[in-house]
């Protein structure tokens, strides 16, 4: 890896002559100034230190416990502890209807809820072998880049936060706060959306809705332009970022990490370019990719994703088409309120569907989409019935959460905060 050079706007006692941020040495063994003994500096004996981290503290980003053996400050091994949650979202979604089962999917990683939604809906209709309406597919790229920019800049204020910045993380919940209020507007929800059904959505945009969101894309770039000033260039920023739980490319891989985790090790891997679904293929942007595999890196990594997901929005809204969401099949889309009182063929079809659900054919079905924080796979298993006999999800916050052991050894106490901030978990997909 080359080396990288930041021009700091910020100045600290722990600069270097050229205003490199340096560490200051804890141990007497590294202080230039203790007096020497025969030539060498006597080594201080000590017993390692075993304490707990969480499972109800706020650096642990959720339910999540960290068991940490010290040697004083320095981390000698790291152990996560999951299990807290029981939710148990892929055992109750063998007993209910595919579209009983998206409500679930709103809970795993509840940051992302819309995205969420569409993966779950995705795999279903591979399975069933529905194609959706052009429409429909523009609605979803939409839902899903506004839940990257949620899911992105939650990570931003709580991990400035983590790290001692208090003012970004108001900018970055101010600007999340609009994309709730447009979540809001289309599914009447702002958390649990369950935006999605098997062959189309479950409402349309609302009037008003294009304009409110042409507004924030026009005007979001400037608070990410705002942040960007505050931290990228900050030495203190730097000092804590740059260097720390630095994962290369061959060992991000072989982690199985995906998502900002991958791409800031140098691997350009993003599913929406490689394994192109929703027409991602037909869209303009960019794919930030690393180099250090750092801290540092996966921030610079998902505040460019956030200017990449506005670009893609403001394409998106230029080629929405008119058009109906759902599908025009009776069998799998429920018939409208107005039709089911006055028609009596689209009564059997309501009552059968609610009933009886939509039955897929024998088969198995896998769908991976570009979630936030990584991979989100979903796989159907079938019998036949309208209920899947497996679903397992591929959660990127599970997989992603393996490599925190590696990343913290040799690190200090609180490099090991920043480090699991980086990662960017979600105890709800991790202890699904």
């Amino acid at each position: 890896m080359s080396k990288r050079t930041v021009e700091l706007e910020l100045a600290t006692p722990g600069l270097d002559a050229q205003g490199r941020p340096t560490r200051i040495p804890l141990g007497l063994a590294e202080r230039p100034d203790a007096p020497e003994e025969n030539g060498a500096e006597p080594a201080l004996a000590g017993e390692q230190m075993l304490i707990n981290i969480g499972p109800q503290h706020p650096a642990t980003h959720g339910v999540l416990r960290l068991v940490v053996a010290l040697d004083g400050e320095t981390v000698v091994r790291v152990i996560p502890h999951i299990g807290y949650l029981h939710s148990g979202f892929e055992k109750l979604g063998e007993y209910r209807h595919y579209n009983q089962i998206i409500p679930l999917t709103d809970r795993t990683d509840y940051l992302s809820p819309m995205a969420n939604n569409v993966g779950v809906a995705l795999a279903a209709e591979r399975l069933m072998g529905i194609a959706i309406t052009p429409r429909c597919t523009v609605l979803r790229v939409i839902a899903c880049e506004l839940s990257r920019i949620i899911s992105h800049l939650v990570w931003l204020g709580t991990t400035s936060i983590d790290l001692g910045a208090f003012t970004p993380f108001l900018w970055a919940f101010q600007q999340r706060e609009r994309v709730y209020n447009l979540q809001e507007m289309w599914t009447g929800a702002r958390l649990t959306t369950s935006l999605t059904r098997v062959g189309g959505l479950m409402a349309d945009i609302p009037t008003g809705f294009t304009e409110v969101l042409r507004d924030f894309v026009a005007t979001f770039p400037d608070t990410l332009g705002e942040i960007d000033k505050v931290l990228t260039r900050n030495a203190i920023w730097a000092g804590r970022t740059q260097g720390v739980g630095v994962m290369t490319a061959a060992e991000a891989v072989n982690h199985s990490l995906s998502g900002p985790m991958l791409r800031a090790s140098g691997v350009a891997y993003d599913v929406r370019k490689d394994k192109p679904y929703l027409d991602y293929e037909t869209y303009d942007f960019d794919v930030p990719v690393g180099e250090h595999g750092d801290v540092y890196d996966r921030y610079l990594v998902r505040l460019e994703e956030c200017r990449q997901s506005t670009r893609i929005l403001a394409q998106a809204l230029n080629r929405l088409p008119d058009g109906p969401i759902n599908v025009d099949d009776p069998r799998v889309i429920l018939p409208s309120k107005s039709r089911a009182m006055s028609d009596m063929e689209a009564m059997i079809y309501h009552f059968k569907q609610v009933m009886e659900g939509v039955k897929a054919p024998l088969g198995e079905a896998y769908v991976g989409i570009e979630n936030p924080k990584g991979e989100l796979g979903n796989y159907f298993v079938s019998d036949g019935t309208a209920k899947p006999v497996r679903w397992r999800i591929r959660p990127p916050s599970f997989i992603n959460l393996s490599s925190l052991p590696k990343m913290a050894e040799g690190h200090l106490l609180s490099d090991l905060i920043a480090i699991n901030a980086s990662v960017d978990i979600v105890m709800g997909e991790v202890d699904r």
